[in-house]
């Protein structure tokens, strides 16, 4: 089963050290935990990805990192995410190999559609609802974006955007196999908590999906 939590780590928005936070999650039953670090220089990223992937993977934590195969590669995680202006998904693949997983953000349904076609191991679509955590940001697509991605491909869908607690739900029952949270997670007094809410959510919804 794909984890139905992507938990996305910004060192911007994180209230202390990424190590204290990703060990919380992972305690908390998080399997599926992406660094997104927009800010730091080329050596920073690596150095930082290498610690985390050190931490994550012996804890059964898949750790992806977004943007960069290059550095995703040398510091050994699980993965990378590109997003319409990186590297194309088969570049990517090139770069890390087959062992570790390559996701791609789309944002309509002509870019999921050239997704469901490559090697992806995932896709993420939104933004599902507005969103304050990335600057100059795509146009809503909200949940009719879900289920029509949702019959277009049997690929694992990463609905991101806007989510939280309360919308988490109506988004696994829209045909999202998972949500990315961000600041609601990242930036909780008790992450680990947060994390188990999302997944109890989680649970609950995609039993009921039809």
């Amino acid at each position: 089963m794909f984890s139905p939590l992507y938990a996305i780590l910004d060192p911007e928005l994180a209230a202390g050290p990424l190590s204290d936070l990703s060990s919380q999650l992972a305690a908390a039953g998080v399997t599926l935990i992406q660094l997104r670090d927009k800010k730091s220089s080329a050596a920073q990223v690596l150095s930082r990805t290498r610690e985390l992937a050190a931490l994550l993977t012996p804890l059964g934590v898949r750790f992806i990192l977004n943007d960069r195969p290059d550095i995703a590669a040398i510091a050994a995680c699980g993965g990378v995410h590109v997003g319409q202006d990186d590297l194309p998904v088969e570049d990517a693949r090139r770069i890390v190999g087959h062992s570790r997983w390559v996701g791609v953000s789309t944002h309509n349904l002509d870019q999921l559609r050239q997704a469901a076609a490559t090697s992806s191991d995932y896709i993420a679509i939104g933004p599902i609802f507005p969103t304050s955590t990335k600057e100059n940001p795509d146009p809503v697509v909200g949940l009719d974006f879900i289920r029509a991605a949702r019959r277009l491909t049997s690929k694992p869908l990463v609905a991101i955007g806007g989510i939280a607690l309360e919308s988490a739900g109506e988004v696994y029952r829209a045909g999202a196999d998972s949500v990315a949270v961000i600041r609601d997670i990242v930036a909780a007094k008790n992450p680990g908590e947060r994390a188990r809410q999302y997944l109890a959510v989680a649970e609950e919804s995609l039993k009921s999906r039809p």
